[in-house]
């Protein structure tokens, strides 16, 4: 017998009502869970998906595109909730596994290791966090990968994400020619979740004086109309970095911490191909300087030339006397993003597939259209350019300029 949960016998306070409301619902294959910053809708997912393996066992496959970024992500969220809801379970931190008491086993991994999920039988469920990383054929591997036995009801694959631009795979997919068969939609924003606190659900609506088209995309979870992207095309693929040593390494750095990661960007420049290879991201908030000078040696970048934000002189000086003796500062003068972007668009694009930020920036970054008229004009909008910003300064040196893009619009 398959045991739901009644909705009406949980404790409310635990639960946001939208949760609650879906909570014994397994009638559709797909859940698709998309919405705001701050909605809860991970959380929310996972709840209910605890819940239907507490009494049934199960086999959840959990997946993000790069399996490193799962230890301190979903793999904590997972456990924060069995935790608060007193569930027992035993967790494997080197294969990032979680077993609960009734043999329900959680598996956390990365689609940037296929091989391994290969090798991985009996799946009864599949959840995907941050579907929009993944591409349409990661994505359909996944399903016909769920065919558990004839005996396990209820096979479902769960999708959440935050709403990119309507480029992404994901709108495609599940919005743009209505809702798939077998799959339910259910979209939160931060108004939605009770657990918020005030002060940062202020800082949220604030955001629709400062910035209306982040609060949209970021705060209300509405996919982004697509404008004029200053990258049109880009490639994406698996890169190896040691087929390229022989090629100069690059290396840049935007400053942020609050409300901004600070952003590192690094790869190689074929001069004679025109290529800019992009082989690596990292990105945080709330770094301070000294934390970053150990991420840049943890990295392996501490030894090679890296390229700052000039705008922060005193950051830059805390870094060096912390031992990043080859980091320095941007050249910046009138027209420089445009110089700079000027300079990758002579050239083509290659990002490795893993650098999830990064793609997310070139696939929504666009040029700022006038109120008025309705053109576009030459300044790019000032939102999805951390790595993008970093890129700029990392190549000042490797690449010369060549004229600039004063007065064109390409």
């Amino acid at each position: 017998m398959f045991y739901r949960p009644k909705a009406d016998k949980l404790p409310k306070k635990r639960f946001n009502k939208w949760v609650l409301d879906n909570i014994a619902d397994y009638s559709n294959r797909y859940e698709v869970y998309y919405g705001g910053g701050g909605s809860g809708k991970s959380y929310g997912a996972f709840q209910k998906i605890i819940f239907k393996c507490i009494k049934n066992k199960r086999r959840v496959l959990v997946i993000r595109k790069v399996g490193a970024t799962m230890k301190d992500s979903v793999f904590l969220l997972c456990k924060s909730i069995l935790s608060t809801i007193g569930i027992r379970y035993i967790e494997n931190k080197t294969d990032l596994t979680i077993t609960l008491d009734n043999g329900t086993v959680f598996l956390f991994k990365g689609m940037d290791d296929p091989e391994k999920i290969k090798s991985i039988a009996d799946i009864t469920d599949i959840v995907i966090e941050e579907a929009t990383e993944l591409t349409q054929d990661d994505f359909t591997q996944l399903d016909i990968r769920l065919r558990p036995s004839a005996d396990i009801k209820y096979p479902q694959i769960f999708l959440m994400f935050n709403p990119v631009s309507k480029a992404n795979w994901c709108f495609k997919h599940w919005f743009e020619k209505g809702t798939p068969a077998r799959t339910k939609i259910i979209h939160s924003t931060y108004k939605d979740n009770k657990f918020l606190t005030d002060e940062y659900r202020q800082t949220l609506e604030t955001l629709a004086e400062t910035n209306p088209n982040y609060y949209k995309i970021y705060c209300l979870g509405e996919f982004a109309t697509l404008d004029k992207l200053v990258f049109p095309i880009i490639h994406k693929k698996l890169l190896n970095e040691e087929e390229m040593s022989k090629l100069p390494i690059w290396v840049g750095m935007d400053f942020g911490y609050i409300n901004d990661p600070s952003a590192i960007t690094w790869g190689r420049y074929d001069k004679l191909n025109k290529t800019i290879y992009i082989t690596g991201e990292y990105n945080r908030k709330g770094m301070t300087n000294d934390v970053i000078a150990d991420v840049l040696v943890n990295l392996g970048l501490s030894k090679e030339i890296i390229i700052a934000d000039s705008a922060e002189q005193k950051s830059i000086a805390e870094i060096k006397k912390a031992g990043i003796n080859r980091i320095k500062p941007a050249v910046k003068g009138k027209d420089s993003v445009i110089n700079g972007l000027d300079k990758m668009l002579r050239h083509k694009i290659v990002i490795d597939e893993r650098c999830i930020n990064t793609i997310e920036e070139f696939e929504n970054y666009t040029w700022l259209k006038d109120k008025k008229s309705g053109e576009y004009i030459n300044k790019p909008v000032d939102m999805f350019n951390h790595h993008i910003d970093s890129i700029r300064y990392g190549i000042q040196d490797i690449i010369k300029n060549k004229g600039n893009l004063s007065g064109k619009r390409l």
